[in-house]
């Protein structure tokens, strides 16, 4: 049996984050272990550590996940949603941050947005995993409106137009 783990020989928290989370978050889209690994947890531990550091290094994180974003892999796509989600509940103000960046990162979205299965009856055994595209981008999404301001809903109904608030109902 093996045991995946990291050891970090600094702190997460004294690397230099303009440096080293942009690699990370480049990471993302990687295929083959253990280098999708190593890219996902080095990102979620940074993420986890940064606090403060994360919010200067936000315009160098743009290029590597709108690139995650086109790869049109769902399986990549769904992981860069689960770092976006935790990129914006990492520290405050982050999802702020993001708001000027929406025009980038959010036109792959709209493609995906309503992707969920209608199964019927039946189960759908991704939702424990959160592998649902759709519903994924839902709560990104939402997670984006609660955290970005005052302009985070007027700027994400301009890219993706069939969004509905779910802070203003």
């Amino acid at each position: 049996m093996c045991i995946r783990d990291r050891y970090w020989k600094v702190k997460p928290e004294d690397l230099d984050y303009s440096h080293y989370l942009p690699k990370f978050f480049d990471g993302i889209r990687e295929k083959q272990d253990p280098y999708r690994f190593l890219a996902i947890q080095g990102t979620f531990d940074l993420l986890e550590h940064g606090g403060a550091k994360i919010i200067p290094v936000i315009p160098q994180l743009i290029i590597p996940i709108k690139t995650a974003l086109n790869t049109r892999d769902p399986e990549v796509i769904a992981l860069t949603l689960k770092v976006l989600q935790k990129l914006v509940t990492s520290a405050n103000y982050v999802g702020e941050a993001l708001v000027p960046y929406y025009r980038q990162i959010l036109p792959i979205f709209n493609l995906y947005k309503n992707s969920t299965k209608n199964l019927g009856d039946l189960i759908d055994y991704a939702q424990r995993k959160k592998l649902s595209l759709g519903e994924l981008i839902q709560e990104t999404l939402e997670l984006f409106e609660q955290t970005g301001g005052d302009d985070a809903f007027i700027n994400i109904k301009y890219m993706v137009p069939t969004y509905e608030s779910c802070v203003l109902n």
